[in-house]
């Protein structure tokens, strides 16, 4: 992990990007899996895709029904568009206040897709994943991304 966090706001008002190559390609195929699972799983069947899209109104399913009519192309395009951002700028330098809000929407939907894989609770610890267990590399990148996340934020706040 770099330095100091992977993203710092520059004087310029844009943000340096501060990754190792490992990090890069690590990140360069995670869009191409999150593309891959939101244009071929149907967020009714798929537990990881109802939690990018989970109900508007819980209590109403006529009502929700209805947002997932209007809204739901919407939201889709606006992933997909983040992660074609997100590639296009993987091996960048420096992004921009919109690239990098790109890249955080993407790492986020990534991090919850991972951890509602691993069933990820407020109460998991790496200790919950012994050495052998299969999952303790997806947990290891689910902590990354969790951390990346938190940073970008960070980066992203003027104060």
């Amino acid at each position: 992990m770099a330095r100091g966090g992977p993203i710092k706001r520059t004087r310029r008002g844009d943000f340096e990007l501060r990754l190792n190559p490992d990090e890069r390609d690590i990140l360069r195929g995670l869009p191409d899996q999150l593309r891959t699972l939101i244009e071929n799983e149907d967020p009714t069947s798929d537990p990881a895709m109802a939690r990018l899209y989970p109900p508007a109104y819980e209590d109403d399913p006529i009502r929700n029904l209805e947002y997932e009519r209007l809204a739901g192309d919407d939201l889709t395009s606006q992933r997909l568009a983040s992660i074609g951002a997100m590639e296009g700028s993987i091996d960048a330098v420096r992004l921009t206040e919109e690239q990098l809000l790109s890249w955080l929407g993407v790492l986020n939907d990534l991090r919850l897709v991972l951890g509602t894989r691993l069933e990820i609770t407020e109460e998991t610890t790496q200790e919950d994943f012994a050495a052998d267990d299969p999952r303790t590399s997806a947990f290891a990148l689910y902590a990354y991304l969790t951390w990346f996340v938190d940073a970008v934020v960070r980066a992203l706040d003027p104060l």
